[in-house]
């Protein structure tokens, strides 16, 4: 035998190669490591996924307590409008709402001459300066101070703490001329601190519930001429029922 047939006999050829590389591959102890890697790299990602889900549900239940405490905020605000709006149309006891009654004002009132109306909503109580006040004065008489405890009766009983009341002095367009007073607003203004003074250290409403307002001549009621202008000689309580 030559020796270069020994060498071509012990040399594998390259289908006997492959074969061999496929049965080192399938061995049983290699095949159980690749299936145990993939086992671990599928827990892994399994665990990846858990996390985010469980941050995904921590998020939702956060966005779900806000929208709760969102939802009782809205509450709260509608239950306070809805409040505010019951105030705002009360109706004072003295009112006759009735269909086709018309407007029934507070009776003791108006036997001292007292006039109550609505005007934009708002009850507005006029105490003529007749009743309250002498020519010229701001301070008020006997008879004017009986008409204010009542109609700081009315204000105390007839609408809620929520109310508060604008005092409007008014004059004519009389010019002023034997007064201490400078002009018209002036007088009117010391007028309405009369009212305002009276009605808080007397009849004992609340001063914070007050406005005092001083107009003058510039808000009459009826024309500045002839016994029609007694009319804008008054002192007004204007009922804000929404404050």
């Amino acid at each position: 035998m030559k020796p270069s047939d020994t060498a071509h006999r012990r040399r594998p050829t390259g289908a006997a190669a492959k074969t061999a590389l496929l049965a080192v591959l399938c061995l049983p102890g290699l095949t159980s490591c690749v299936t145990e890697s993939q086992m671990r790299l599928a827990v892994e990602d399994r665990d990846r996924e858990i996390a985010t889900l469980r941050t995904d549900k921590t998020e939702l239940q956060e966005r779900l307590d806000l929208l709760s405490y969102e939802k009782e905020d809205l509450r709260v605000k509608l239950e306070n409008a809805q409040a505010n709006l019951a105030s705002a149309t009360q109706v004072p006891a003295g009112f006759d709402t009735g269909e086709g009654s018309g407007y029934v004002a507070f009776p003791e009132l108006e036997e001292m001459g007292i006039t109550t109306d609505m005007r934009a909503g708002e009850t507005v109580i006029s105490v003529p300066a007749e009743v309250s006040f002498a020519s010229g004065k701001a301070s008020l008489s006997k008879q004017g101070r009986s008409a204010l405890m009542a109609v700081a009766s009315r204000l105390k009983s007839e609408f809620p703490a929520s109310a508060r009341f604008h005092i409007e002095g008014h004059t004519d367009s009389d010019p002023i001329s034997k007064s201490k007073f400078k002009s018209n607003r002036d007088l009117s203004i010391a007028r309405a601190m009369a009212v305002l003074e009276y009605l808080v250290t007397e009849a004992r409403v609340s001063d914070e519930r007050f406005v005092v307002v001083g107009h003058g001549q510039y808000k009459p009621v009826a024309p500045n001429s002839g016994s029609s202008k007694a009319k804008n000689r008054r002192v007004e309580i204007v009922v804000k029922s929404n404050g």
